[in-house]
């Protein structure tokens, strides 16, 4: 079946199975970790502006996001550029091979689908009872853990012995684990954000690419292979002490 509508009038995206539309990045990272499996993807738009998608690729317990470019002239991704949509479908289906600056390396399975049955199943109440607590409208705040997830090998300064080791991290809602390595099944510690008042770069340790995180008790040195990933780590893990500080 072809990709495209023969009504010009339609954006040729929306015959596309596994593009999702308005999916913020927060559902998707919850809709591929949920249901999805290692190598599942789909195509969603971005809020950085007109033309501008994302790739939401699961990769074993995390969510990366990539950048596709729609231009007048087909399609932008990773290092290639593609005249249509067919042609972007086409290097898809072929299950190409994806690496990230983290050194993850991902094969693109299966495309997520934006439609799937769902059983028109509901429970029955059988009760249902005010208790009266006193709240009102004012106090139902929704709030939920962000999902905002991230991965890969950090250099870390250890605590007593001020030796420096590499590690594999990983950052889901609050918490950043760290393994002696890729494999590693438990975690060495982990560390609740939650108590960590700052994250910014740090000049004092004599390497480049360097950045810590302050805690009452402790603070961890941690450094990255380029500027450019320390950059990501430290946005996301900033990003992730916002939302803490607006559900305290």
């Amino acid at each position: 079946m072809s990709v495209y509508s023969d009504d010009s009038s339609t954006d040729e995206l929306e015959t596309l199975g596994w593009y999702h539309h308005d999916l913020s990045r927060h559902a998707a990272e919850a809709l591929l970790l949920s249901n999805g499996t290692d190598g599942s993807y789909l195509l969603r738009n971005s809020n950085e502006g007109e033309g501008c998608l994302a790739l939401s690729v699961r990769a074993k317990d995390s969510v990366k996001h990539f950048h596709v470019t729609r231009k007048d002239n087909g399609y932008s991704f990773g290092f290639n550029e593609y005249p249509t949509l067919q042609h972007f479908v086409i290097h898809f289906a072929n299950q190409p091979l994806l690496g990230s600056d983290t050194g993850t390396l991902m094969v693109l399975k299966s495309p997520y689908p934006w439609r799937v049955e769902e059983p028109s199943i509901y429970e029955s109440v059988r009760v249902h009872t005010a208790i009266q607590t006193g709240r009102t409208e004012n106090d139902l705040v929704p709030t939920a853990p962000s999902l905002g997830t991230k991965e890969g090998y950090l250099t870390k300064q250890g605590a007593f012995v001020k030796n420096w080791k590499q590690r594999w991290f990983t950052l889901n809602r609050y918490e950043l684990k760290y393994f002696k390595d890729k494999v590693s099944e438990e975690p060495i510690r982990t560390v609740d954000l939650r108590a960590c008042s700052a994250v910014q770069f740090d000049y004092s340790q004599e390497r480049v690419n360097c950045f810590c995180l302050v805690f009452p008790e402790r603070t961890f040195y941690l450094c990255a292979k380029t500027g450019v990933e320390a950059d990501e780590w430290i946005k996301i893990l900033r990003w992730k002490l916002s939302q803490i500080s607006k559900c305290r």
